[in-house]
């Protein structure tokens, strides 16, 4: 078990103040390593986006898919079985549960054919994905006060 003496100043003078006996979630050195690798995405991200082709074939496309609603299922129903406990745990479920409705929403939206495809893709995005996501969200959000 960990202690709060063991991290005494690991937050470092630019942090938050936290409560008195209370550890910091991870060392100080792991914000900006993590700051770092985002940005050091940027070059990746543009070198992506001027040398992929406009379009692809993909074998597992179905899998794809399917596995990706699977995953939104599990969260989804992670998230409420956790809720019916009482489970402070059900932020955790519902914050990823959130992230992949996005995702969903996004490569839906992104991949659909002009016209008919796309219009329904849209319609799915905004009626069904991202409000259940911002509904995730949320729940995740008031829900993390709980676990400390």
């Amino acid at each position: 078990m960990v202690r709060a003496e063991q991290f005494a100043g690991a937050a470092g003078p630019v942090a938050a103040p936290r409560r008195r006996g209370v550890p910091p979630v991870a060392p100080r050195w792991v914000g900006p390593v993590l700051l770092g690798l985002g940005l050091a995405m940027i070059p990746w991200v543009v070198y992506l986006h001027t040398s992929l082709p406009a379009t692809a074939e993909a074998p597992h496309w179905a899998w794809a898919w399917t596995g990706l609603d699977v995953l939104e299922a599990l969260g989804l129903g992670a998230t409420g079985l956790l809720l019916c406990r009482g489970d402070a745990r059900a932020s955790l479920t519902a914050m990823a549960a959130s992230a992949l409705l996005v995702v969903d929403a996004w490569f839906d939206t992104m991949t659909a054919a002009p016209g008919a495809d796309l219009a329904s893709a849209v319609a799915m995005a905004l009626c069904a994905e991202i409000p259940l996501a911002a509904a995730c969200a949320l729940l995740a959000w008031r829900g993390f006060p709980r676990m400390r």
